[in-house]
C-alpha cells in the first residue's frame, strides 16, 4: 500500500473512436517532488492529467489516493482531494475580473452574499505572496496571454492543494517569470505538495525535477532522474535522435518585401521603423508586455494604429483593414491558436480552408472538393496527426491544432508570414518539422517574421532580431552580433536606444 500524501495510477488505459491514448500506463506521485511528464503531442500526456484531474475517467486500471482506490465522476471530486490543475488552454471568464476567476464557483460569503471586499482582499495577499503584478480589479479578457496564464496559475494555488498538475506553465512567461514561478514551486514541494509538470522545454527538466516519467504513443517507455542528458530525453520522446535543432538557411535574401513607417499607436507603440526583404527570417523579441504582439497584430490589421504606414511590395495598407492585408499578402499566425486561430468545433479540413475560403467561392458555390483536396495535401505536408479530414480540431493535440493554424495561411500563399509564438506548447519532434517548414517558405521568397519568448529559438531561427521594449523599438541586431545577452540587454533597458535601423 502507498505512504499517505501518495497518487498512484496503475495500469490506466484509455481508447477513443480510432486512438488508443493510453496503454496500460503507471505513473505516480510523491509529496514534495516534481515529477515532470514529457513526450511528443499526441503521446498521451493530456489524457493522463485529465485522469488525474477528474475530466476522464480511465477505461481500464485504478487511480489510488494515500494507498485507497478513487473514481472520480468530475472535477469536483478530483478537487475535494486536493487535486488541482492548470491547463495549457485556460479556464478562465474572460468578462470577469482577476479576483472573481480566481474565486471563481467558491467566492467568500458573508451573510450569505458574495464578500467582494474579502476576495479582493485574499486575491491581492495571493498575488502579492506570488511575487506577480496584477491587478485584482482588472478584466482577464483585457489581459495578454501572459498574464492569464499567471491568473490561472494563482487561481489553482487558491485551493487547499495537495498535488498540483502544471500544463505547460511556462510556455508564454518571460525568463523571469518563469524563475519566480519556479520560486513557487520549491516553495509548495518544501510544504509537501506534490507537483506534476509537463514542458516541451527541457532545459527546464533538470532545472525544476526530481524524476521524468517519458511517454510515446500511448505508452510509459521510460522513468529516468531529471538530470537525464537531454539528448537521451529526446530520443526517448520522439524514438530517435533529433540531431540538429535550427536547420542551416540557404535562402537568399532579395528586395525589400515589407515596411514599417513609423507606426504609432499611442500607449501602445512608439514610432517603429524597419523593413524586412524576400527570403528572410526576422525574428522580434523583447520582455512580455513589450508590444511584440501588438505590433504584429497593427501589421496584420487586427488593431488599429494612430500614426505610420505599413507597405508590402511597396504600397500601402490601410490600418485596421484586414481583407487588405490579407490581400496584399499578409498572413498572421495568432499566439492563442486555440481562441483566434481555430474554429475549434469544425473539422481538420474545413479550418484549413478558413483563409482561402473566399478565394475558392465561385457565383456563391464553394469548391468543396477542391478543399478537401488541398487539405488533404496540407495534412501530409504538415505531418498532421488525424484519423481523417472530418475529425474535429478540437480533439486534436495542440501540436497539430497549430500545424492546422499554419497550415491555413500556406494554401493563401503569403508573401509575408508572421509567427506569433509560433512553438509554444510543442514538443522537440513537432518544433523540428516547423523550423524546417520556416527555412522552405524563406527559400521559397517568402518573407517570415518570427515572434518568439523562446531566446535560443529566435536566435537560432532569424536572420536579424529586431528588440522591443516599451513599445519601441531599441535595436537591430545581425548575425553573430545576435546573442542572448545583447537581446536581453535591449529588452530590459527602456533608455537604450539601440541600432536601430531600416536596412
Amino acid at each position: 500500500m502507498a505512504d499517505d500524501g501518495h497518487l498512484e495510477l496503475i495500469g490506466v488505459s484509455k481508447t477513443y473512436p480510432g486512438v488508443r491514448a493510453l496503454d496500460a500506463v503507471d505513473f505516480d506521485l510523491r509529496p514534495g517532488e516534481v515529477h515532470v511528464l514529457l513526450g511528443e503531442n499526441g503521446a498521451g500526456k493530456s489524457t493522463l492529467i485529465k485522469m488525474i484531474a477528474g475530466a476522464h475517467r480511465p477505461d481500464t486500471g485504478e487511480i489510488r489516493v494515500d494507498g485507497r482506490p478513487v473514481r472520480f465522476h468530475g472535477p469536483e471530486d478530483a478537487e475535494r482531494l486536493g487535486i488541482a490543475t492548470i491547463h495549457q488552454e485556460m479556464a478562465l471568464v474572460p468578462q470577469l475580473t482577476v479576483a472573481e476567476n480566481i474565486y471563481l464557483g467558491r467566492p467568500p460569503r458573508r451573510f450569505g452574499v458574495i464578500d467582494r471586499r474579502a476576495m479582493r482582499r485574499r486575491a491581492g495577499e495571493l498575488i502579492e505572496r506570488m511575487g506577480l503584478d496584477l491587478d485584482t480589479d482588472a478584466v482577464v479578457g483585457e489581459l495578454g496571454v501572459a498574464h492569464r496564464q499567471l491568473v490561472e496559475i494563482a487561481k489553482a494555488l487558491s485551493l487547499d492543494t495537495r498535488f498540483l498538475i502544471m500544463d505547460e506553465p511556462t510556455a508564454v512567461l518571460s525568463r523571469s517569470e518563469v524563475d519566480r514561478l519556479f520560486g513557487i514551486v520549491r516553495d509548495l514541494t518544501a510544504q509537501g505538495v506534490g507537483v506534476v509538470f509537463i514542458s516541451h522545454l527541457l532545459d527546464e527538466v533538470a532545472e525544476i525535477g526530481d524524476r521524468v516519467s517519458v511517454l510515446r504513443d500511448g505508452a510509459k517507455v521510460a522513468e529516468v532522474p531529471a538530470d537525464t542528458d537531454q539528448d537521451e530525453l529526446v530520443r526517448l520522446m520522439v524514438g530517435r535522435t533529433v540531431d540538429q535543432q535550427y536547420p542551416p538557411r540557404e535562402a537568399e535574401i532579395g528586395d525589400v518585401q515589407l515596411e514599417v513607417r513609423g507606426l504609432t499607436s499611442r500607449g501602445v507603440l512608439a514610432d517603429i521603423s524597419f523593413t524586412a526583404r524576400a527570403g528572410e527570417v526576422v525574428g522580434i523579441g523583447g520582455l512580455v508586455g513589450a508590444g511584440r504582439t501588438e505590433l504584429v497584430r497593427a501589421l496584420f490589421g487586427a488593431d488599429r494604429y494612430d500614426e505610420g504606414e505599413v507597405l508590402v511590395g511597396g504600397r500601402p495598407i490601410p490600418p485596421g483593414d484586414i481583407a487588405a492585408a490579407r490581400a496584399a499578402g499578409l498572413a498572421l499566425v495568432p499566439e492563442d491558436r486555440a481562441g483566434q486561430g481555430l474554429v475549434l468545433g469544425a473539422s481538420v479540413a474545413e479550418n484549413l480552408g478558413l483563409a482561402t475560403l473566399s478565394d475558392r467561392t465561385k457565383a456563391g458555390l464553394v469548391d468543396l472538393a477542391g478543399q478537401r483536396r488541398e487539405a488533404a495535401e496540407s495534412v501530409q505536408r504538415l505531418r498532421i496527426r488525424t484519423a481523417g479530414l472530418d475529425q474535429p480540431a478540437l480533439t486534436l493535440s495542440g501540436g497539430n491544432q497549430q500545424k492546422i493554424v499554419i497550415g491555413k495561411w500556406l494554401l493563401a500563399e503569403p508573401r509575408v508570414l508572421i509567427l506569433d509564438e509560433p512553438t509554444r506548447g510543442i514538443d522537440v519532434g513537432a518544433r523540428a518539422e516547423i523550423y524546417e517548414l520556416i527555412n522552405e517558405l524563406a527559400r521559397a521568397g517568402t518573407t517570415v517574421l518570427v515572434v518568439s519568448s523562446d531566446l535560443p529559438e529566435l536566435l537560432g531561427l532569424s536572420d536579424r532580431v529586431l528588440v522591443l521594449a516599451d513599445g519601441r523599438l531599441r535595436g537591430e541586431l545581425n548575425g553573430a552580433e545576435a546573442t542572448q545577452e545583447r537581446v536581453l540587454a535591449l529588452a530590459v533597458s527602456a533608455e537604450h536606444t539601440g541600432g536601430e535601423s531600416d536596412a
